[in-house]
Order: structure tokens, then C-alpha cells, then sequence
């Protein structure tokens, strides 16, 4: 019987280096660890298999009576404090970010505290998504692990063993003791690491400096959550290119025991502008820069080659397979590496572009020459018919194309932008036939996308349903937000998209998206509600929904894509960019009188 391991999402925390990232568990195990790259195949992959499939565990032999976690404040250095009868140890775990043409880095600290503890060390390397049994070597400070491209030396005073295809260790940590681990990741090809700094002193840089970089005044009401989330976003940025990915993880289900499971290890451009307000809005202005510099360097090339996402660096190959001999998180299978949706058309990523770079216009981040061009590329390939052409729309459905109403209004966005490019920044285009444009598709939006009888903006043209992207619409300016139109539409997503108070997208259904119904409220969308509910004048209401939200947040202020409101836990890839863009910028409407909702809905026509 082979040994399942994966614990609630919930009692996982991220640790990273802005290269990889990867989930230690709250009994002290690190379940998922891609190497080098977020994108990388993983070496340790029990969170979606089982503990054969590699982990790392450093825990107390015996049962805990009590286990507390906590980051360091303003960092990425996790402490799990472990309580045991005979005493307390404290397990430090961070990843440094490496220094040039040096190797990925993980550390690990285990502290004596109070008394004496015994302590279990196992370490099952598994490259390949833990396919690969690894050729292990002792040397003098550890071991060495090789198998295909991959290989891994491990340091630390400890004496280890071999067992089955495991390295294990038994120790006893008192009072005062610190014992240093560290995991070390290079080319197989490459010569190994020839010396290592000293962890101790690794710890007190990596803390420093992350604390300088999250140093930023926050203006909000809300400061230790939007900071916390701000630590997020910089983890799940690729340094080398300045990308942002979805999640640092792949196949954590929207339900569990489902097959709505994906790999969210890349970059969308439907995150892009509310993660440039994200950013903008705290003051982290450089990292918003290489944001955009990565968004055009993607984007760059034939407009009808538009992907509604990419790789870190820009990279379009993004081919699904399933890995046949992970079990999944709970039973969930297929787990999927890479995501077939980036073949999809999305309309609404031509509206989401044209929004970005008109954001960074905005808040004084210089385009260079290339943007406008590639921008007028842009909008000639989506006023030529392509904005009147079926989609998948937002929610990268895998049914059938629809006109979907949120894909429509980002078209609308798109011509928006372009005439306020003219109009504010003195650029050339032809700006009466984007005007003419604009009010083409507003019309249309308003024709086919509206239900008058129930006063609410639709899913898709001619259809009944809502979903929750019809939120956005005051926001991106479409509509005005005291739009008789708009208090309908939150009426009837509030009527028939709460579960438990949160938001669904919208019911799945295969006759919607063509898999078995059943996936969890979206974090992000119940964001947006509470944002809506603030334009609306309902700021009461709004900052009630909002502390709920706070309040689902697991013990290190961690938030993943989706939640179950029945069984009372998390779903979805974690922890989720997107969730954490909502909460910083929800913090900010419900703290300034112009935070970046009413500051989006400003720059539309309204009408």
C-alpha cells in the first residue's frame, strides 16, 4: 500500500527564490519543489501523488502537541514551531535568491528551543514529476543525487542513511542547538558546487533583504495582509524576465476527486492590468516595469498569434500531457503538465493588453518605441471582424465558442485605449474609425448582451445565465457604475452565483464548458463584488465581504485560487496570484476614495 501524504491545501505555506518555488507542509514536509525553474519538472511531487514520488520531511519522531507557523514579517522565511512533551524546536525554511551563475538554493534550520526533541529526517528525491529514481553518492558534508539532466547535492552535519531508495536520519535536537540542511540544485553536466555559504549568515541576508524590498509605505487600512500579498507577487515573479505566474503549482483541484485540474506554473495576459494596478498602487514601480517589458516582448509578433498566456520568458509551446503515474491530490486526476488552453482564442486579451500598456502610460511609466506600433497592430487585427468572432471566453471554457458578452466589453476596452492613446498622448491612428468602432461594439453589447426583462447583463449573447466577469464592466468604464444596469447585474449575480456568500464564476455544466459540473467559489471574483458593492455606494457591505475573505486566508495569510464553502476548505492552485492581486486592490478601493476600481471606471466612455 503505498503512502498518501498530501495534506489540506490549506497547511501549505510557499517558500521561494523568484526562480522556483516551492510547499512545505505544516508536519515539516516539503511536498512540491520544481527545480530550477517554476516551471521546471519537480523533484519532490507528493502534493499530487504519493510520498514515493518525492518529499522531504524534518519533523519530531514523536506526535506534536502543537505545531505554529509564521514568516518572518515582510519576508519568505517560514518558522513551524513544533511542541512536543520533552521539549520545542523550531524549523526554519527559505530559498535565497542565488547570487549569479550560482546554483538554486534551499535551506533548512532546525533550532532547539526548550528541553530536548527527537527528531526523523527522510528525503526521497524523485526527478521528473518523481519518476526518476536519482544514483546517490556520499560526500563529505552530505550526498549527491544524480539521474538524467538533474542532480542535487545535500549538506548537512547530519549522519545519513540509505533505506529503500531513501535517505533517513535519527537525531536529537537540545536547547541551543542549531543544525543546518541545505539542498543545492545544478546541471548534471556542470561541476558541482565547490563551497557553500554559511546557512546561518544565509538567513539573516535573505530576511534583510526582503524586508528592504517590502519596505514600501502602504497606504491602506489593511497593512499586513496587502503586504503579505505583495511578498506573493514577488515570489511568483520569474527575476530573469520579470513574468508573473498564475501559481507556483499545478493540478490542485477545483473539486476534489475532479478532472478540473491545470497547470497554472505561467503567465496570463487576462491578469495583466489589474496586476499592473497591483503594483502601481504600492509604489513597486520597477517591478510593474518588467511587467510590461515582458507583456510586450510576449506579445510581440503576428496579431492573429495572440496567446491568452505564456511561458516565463515568453515562451508560446505550452502542449498539455498527463503524467499517468501521479495519483493527484486527493484522487484528482489527470494531473496535467503544461495547458492546452493557450491555443484558445480569448477575445478579451486584446482589451487587456490595450489596458495595460495605457495604465503604465498613465502612472508614468515611459513605452518605448515599439509599443504604440505593436499596439496599432493589435487593434487593425481586431477591428477587422476579429472582435464579432466566437471565443472561449475569460474563463477558458472547453465547450463550445460563444459571443461572450465579457469578451465583447474588452474589445470595447481596447478601442477605448487606443483612442485615449491619441487623444491624451498625442499618438497617431485613426481615431474616428476606432471611435466608430467603440460605439459598434457598445451597441452590440448592449443588443445581444442584455436581458431587459431581468435588468442584467448576460454570460454570452442571447443566453439567460450570468457569470461573474460581468463585475468588471463599471470597472474597465463600459458602464457607469450608477448605471441602473450595473446594481441589476450584481442583483442577479448576488441571486444566482453566491454560495455561502462567495462568488462563483458561474455554474459549470457541460453544457457550458463541457466538463462535470462542480468547482469552488472563485476568490478573485468575489474581490470583484466587493469592489462593485464600493462603487455602488455600499461600503458597509463591501468591507464586510472583504474582512470575510481576509478571514479565509490560512495561518500564514496565504490565499489559493478557490474555496469551498461546504466542506470549508481550499481548492485550486496555491497559492494564486490572481486571489492576491484582488485582495491588494480591493484593500485600496475600500481605503481610498479613488483606488484602482473607480481610477479604471474613470478612463472608460461610461456609457
Amino acid at each position: 500500500m503505498r503512502d498518501r501524504v498530501a495534506l489540506p491545501i490549506e497547511d501549505y505555506a510557499l517558500i521561494g527564490n523568484t526562480f522556483t518555488a516551492g510547499l512545505v507542509g505544516r508536519n515539516g514536509s516539503i511536498d512540491w519543489l520544481p527545480l530550477p525553474r517554476f516551471d521546471s519538472p519537480a523533484c519532490f511531487a507528493a502534493l499530487v501523488g504519493e510520498k514515493e514520488n518525492g518529499r522531504w520531511l524534518i519533523a519530531p519522531a514523536g506526535a506534536a502537541r502543537s505545531i505554529e507557523r509564521r514568516y518572518r514579517p515582510d519576508t519568505l522565511i517560514l518558522e513551524t514551531l513544533f511542541r512536543t512533551d520533552s521539549g520545542e524546536v523550531l524549523l526554519i525554511d527559505f530559498m535565497p535568491v542565488p547570487p549569479p551563475g550560482g546554483s538554486v538554493e534551499l535551506v533548512r534550520l532546525i533550532k532547539g528551543v526548550r528541553g530536548s526533541v527527537a527528531m526523523t529526517f527522510e528525503l526521497i528525491i524523485r526527478f521528473d514529476y518523481g519518476s526518476v529514481v536519482p544514483w546517490v553518492t556520499r560526500h563529505d558534508h552530505g550526498i549527491n543525487a544524480i539521474g538524467g539532466p538533474d542532480a542535487v547535492q545535500i549538506r548537512t552535519p547530519l549522519e545519513l542513511k540509505g533505506r529503500d531508495n531513501t535517505t533517513v536520519a535519527e537525531f536529537t535536537v537540545h536547547a541551543g542547538d542549531t543544525v543546518p540542511c541545505s539542498l543545492h540544485w545544478h546541471a548534471s553536466h556542470t561541476a558541482l558546487p565547490r563551497s557553500t555559504r554559511d546557512p546561518v549568515e544565509l538567513s539573516a541576508e535573505t530576511e534583510s533583504s526582503w524586508r528592504r524590498w517590502a519596505g514600501q509605505e502602504i497606504e491602506s487600512g489593511w497593512r499586513e495582509p496587502v503586504a503579505r500579498s505583495l511578498v506573493v507577487l514577488k515570489a511568483l515573479t520569474f527575476s530573469p524576465t520579470g513574468g508573473i505566474v498564475a501559481a507556483p503549482t499545478t493540478s490542485l483541484p477545483e473539486a476534489l476527486g475532479g478532472v478540473r485540474n491545470w497547470d497554472y506554473r505561467y503567465c496570463w495576459l487576462r491578469d495583466a492590468t489589474f496586476t499592473l494596478y497591483a503594483l502601481l498602487i504600492t509604489g513597486y514601480r520597477r517591478e510593474a516595469k518588467a511587467w510590461r517589458e515582458w507583456l510586450l516582448r510576449a506579445i510581440a509578433g503576428d496579431p492573429s498569434q495572440l496567446q491568452i498566456m505564456y511561458g516565463l520568458a515568453g515562451e508560446r509551446r505550452l502542449w498539455e500531457y498527463d503524467v499517468p503515474w501521479l495519483t493527484g491530490y486527493g484522487g484528482s486526476r489527470p494531473v496535467r503538465i503544461g495547458n492546452a488552453a493557450h491555443t484558445q482564442r480569448q477575445i478579451d486579451v486584446y482589451g487587456e493588453v490595450m489596458d495595460a500598456f495605457h495604465s503604465a502610460r498613465m502612472h508614468g511609466i515611459e513605452a518605448d518605441s515599439a509599443t504604440w506600433p505593436v499596439q496599432r497592430k493589435l487593434m487593425e487585427f481586431l477591428e477587422d471582424g476579429e472582435w464579432q468572432r466566437p471565443d472561449s471566453g475569460i474563463w477558458e471554457v472547453r465547450g463550445p465558442e460563444r459571443r461572450y458578452t465579457h469578451s465583447a466589453v474588452m474589445a470595447w476596452v481596447a478601442a477605448d485605449r487606443a483612442i485615449k492613446t491619441v487623444e491624451r498622448w498625442g499618438a497617431e491612428g485613426p481615431v474616428e474609425r476606432w471611435r466608430a468602432l467603440r460605439d459598434s461594439i457598445h451597441a452590440e453589447v448592449c443588443r445581444h448582451g442584455y436581458d431587459p426583462e431581468r435588468n442584467t447583463f448576460v454570460q454570452y449573447f442571447g443566453g439567460k445565465e450570468v457569470d461573474a466577469a460581468l463585475l468588471l464592466m463599471p470597472q474597465v468604464g463600459f458602464v457607469a457604475p450608477d448605471d441602473p444596469r450595473v446594481a441589476g447585474t450584481v442583483a442577479a449575480i448576488q441571486r444566482e452565483l453566491l454560495v455561502d456568500g462567495l462568488v462563483l464564476r458561474y455554474r459549470s455544466s457541460r453544457h457550458i464548458d463541457g466538463l462535470p459540473e462542480g468547482e469552488g467559489a472563485f476568490l478573485a471574483c468575489s474581490f470583484w463584488l466587493a469592489d462593485n458593492l464600493a462603487l455602488l455606494g455600499r461600503h458597509d457591505e463591501a468591507t464586510e465581504l472583504f474582512e470575510r475573505l481576509l478571514s479565509l486566508r490560512n495561518d500564514v495569510g496565504l490565499l489559493s485560487e478557490q474555496y469551498d464553502p461546504v466542506r470549508k476548505r481550499m481548492l485550486g492552485n496555491f497559492p494564486q496570484a490572481f486571489s492576491h492581486v484582488g485582495l491588494i486592490n480591493t484593500a485600496h478601493n475600500l481605503s481610498q476614495r479613488r483606488g484602482p476600481a473607480k481610477r479604471r471606471a474613470d478612463r472608460g466612455a461610461g456609457q
